[in-house]
């Protein structure tokens, strides 16, 4: 009977590979990841957390010189393949979806959730929309994990993601917004700055899961800062957090961010990770990101 709770309580919490976790992370947190497909120039492959189908230094290289890129959202197909695995298993499903402010894959994953529940009527799937990317996807899939690791149940995990989505701030600043102009995430008069001498812009993630122009610093350091002041005048109990950093060839700077948030906040643990190929393709290097939970996005 004992056997036989324990797979009634047994579930599996996926994501995409838009929250960026590592691979050494996906393991530790047992989580599954779908890699989503990226077409670089005239090369399309699957973005895995194990980077074994691009390394990211050759990725980089690539996109720093402008190659045409596209991020190809996750097919219904490979939705229902993945999910199909745990639920012939009797294994149920929670799926944290890439913001559907910024991708369609969420609604992909919704519809397939949708036919598989006729066809596996005693099991559980439920999705969930982070309204997050990167790291900061990657954080709200970690705190998951947690839950689902302390006992909680999976309606447990998804309402505390759906009351908590929100509560997930991403402060980022890139060196130039013309490549967040070309991948169509973001307007042409807002991508003009980033073209005037020196001027940095600091972005955030809003409500709706959106990339959103904040404001405009003078130098590099200056926007590395900015983000550091963000997060006090976001955060929430950030001493007992753990934080992430994320970068795209820029580690020097995420250390320097580390250090001023270790500085001010004492959080339990900073980690640094990759930004990640699907938002690193439209913000290019040297980007630099910080997540955690604090006041809700506007």
């Amino acid at each position: 009977d004992t056997e036989r709770k324990s797979k009634m309580d047994s579930y599996q919490v996926i994501t995409d590979s838009a929250g960026a976790l590592s691979q050494q992370m996906v393991d530790e947190l047992g989580i599954e990841v779908i890699p989503m497909d990226i077409t670089l120039g005239s090369d399309t492959f699957k973005d895995y957390p194990d980077r074994h189908c691009m390394p990211l230094h050759d990725f980089y290289a690539r996109i720093a010189t402008g190659e045409p890129f596209k991020t190809n959202q996750v097919s219904p197909a490979v939705y229902i393949s993945t999910f199909e695995k745990y639920l012939e298993a009797g294994t149920d499903v929670l799926y944290l979806s890439f913001s559907s402010g910024m991708s369609g894959t969420y609604n992909n994953s919704v519809m397939v959730a949708k036919e598989l529940s006729e066809k596996y009527p005693d099991r559980k799937i439920l999705t969930v929309d982070t309204l997050g990317a990167s790291l900061g996807q990657g954080l709200v899939v970690w705190h998951a994990a947690q839950k689902k690791k302390a006992g909680v149940p999976i309606e447990g995990v998804q309402q505390w993601v759906q009351e908590n989505n929100r509560r997930m701030n991403h402060w980022f600043t890139v060196n130039d917004l013309n490549h967040l102009k070309r991948g169509g995430r973001l307007s042409a008069s807002a991508a003009l700055v980033g073209t005037m001498l020196g001027i940095k812009p600091v972005l955030n993630v809003d409500a709706n899961g959106k990339l959103a122009l904040i404001e405009k610093v003078r130098g590099r350091r200056q926007a590395l800062n900015a983000l550091v002041s963000h997060m006090e005048q976001t955060q929430e109990d950030a001493g007992n957090q753990v934080i992430f950093i994320g970068h795209s060839a820029c580690q020097q700077d995420a250390e320097y961010v580390k250090d001023r948030v270790e500085e001010e906040f004492h959080p339990k643990k900073v980690v640094i990770g990759d930004l990640g190929l699907t938002i690193s393709a439209h913000t290019s290097t040297d980007t630099i990101a910080l997540f955690f939970l604090g006041k809700e996005r506007k």
